[in-house]
């Protein structure tokens, strides 16, 4: 299942505000690593984002990936999307349990904790990816996105993420938006987005009540005459292969290779995204070792 990434413009090109229905993405992305209540709505949040920040690259062989590391229970946590908002996502530690924060909610921050730092890395098809860094805010990762595009990028932006977990632990709705303000905007959009930020409410509770994308963006781009840009149909989705798993392995180096081949009786490699698992026979790895020079 698929979810909606659509992309609204004001009218007159100063405000750009991409909103995403993320439940479909979010509830593959739970059923493919189990993650406990906590750790769902996290890796769902990071996964959001990181499809929300794709889907503003130029290129369609663009990638983005977003990793934070905040010294909490959960470990790293780690999501690539591609330009089409694609994504797939990683959780070190998949089950962490933890009393709800002072507002009732799942602990995120005290999950991913709040000492470390968010990682943004573009692959643009250069010789080297960019690469962009801000220490965490909050560990509620929606506030760290917004800090990380004012400090790497001078961007200012405003970034909702929101999970809800159902009480048998899967995703009952799941959404986000992030909106960014280009050089020229001028002081009274900037006013009005505030004023309307201010009235909008989570953006779970928003879904939850049945609101569209066009809904939504039309709650956050009130009274700057938006109209959609264009648009998009993610999903959680993992693009491994055998034969990617194959060059992964080629290239190790000899000594490594024929350690394996000798010891081991398969070579089971398995994806952290999405836990498919390739085997290897001794044979198999004998023959992509590098000839003798």
């Amino acid at each position: 299942m698929k979810g909606v990434l659509k992309r609204y413009l004001s009218a007159d090109g100063s405000v750009v505000c991409a909103v995403l229905e993320g439940t479909e993405m979010c509830r593959e992305m739970e059923r493919i690593h189990k993650t406990s209540a906590v750790c769902t709505a996290a890796l769902g949040r990071l996964s959001m984002a990181a499809s929300l920040i794709g889907y503003g690259l130029k290129n369609p062989d663009d990638s983005v990936t977003v990793r934070i590391d905040g010294g909490g229970p959960a470990g790293v946590l780690l999501a690539v999307a591609d330009y089409h908002g694609n994504v797939k996502s990683y959780v070190e530690n998949t089950v962490v349990e933890l009393p709800l924060n002072s507002k009732g909610k799942l602990d995120v921050a005290g999950a991913v904790g709040t000492d470390g730092t968010l990682f943004v890395i573009k692959d643009l098809g250069l010789k080297e990816p960019y690469s962009g860094q801000t220490a965490l805010v909050s560990g509620e990762i929606a506030e760290d996105i917004t800090q990380y595009f004012a400090d790497s990028e001078q961007i200012p932006s405003a970034c909702g993420l929101g999970v809800l977990v159902d009480t048998d632990l899967t995703v009952k709705v799941a959404g986000g938006y992030l909106i960014q303000l280009l050089p020229f905007a001028p002081e009274s959009a900037i006013t009005t987005l505030e004023h309307n930020l201010e009235s909008v409410t989570s953006v779970t509770a928003l879904l939850e009540q049945g609101l569209t994308a066009d809904d939504i963006a039309n709650r956050l781009m009130a009274g700057l005459d938006a109209s959609l840009l264009d648009e998009s149909q993610p999903a959680y989705r993992c693009d491994c292969s055998r034969e990617r798993t194959e060059r992964m392995l080629r290239s190790l180096d000899d000594k490594t290779l024929r350690e394996m081949a000798e010891e081991m009786p398969e070579i089971e490699v398995c994806c952290h995204f999405c836990n498919r698992k390739y085997v290897f026979t001794p044979a198999e790895i004998q023959a992509m070792r590098k000839p003798a020079e």
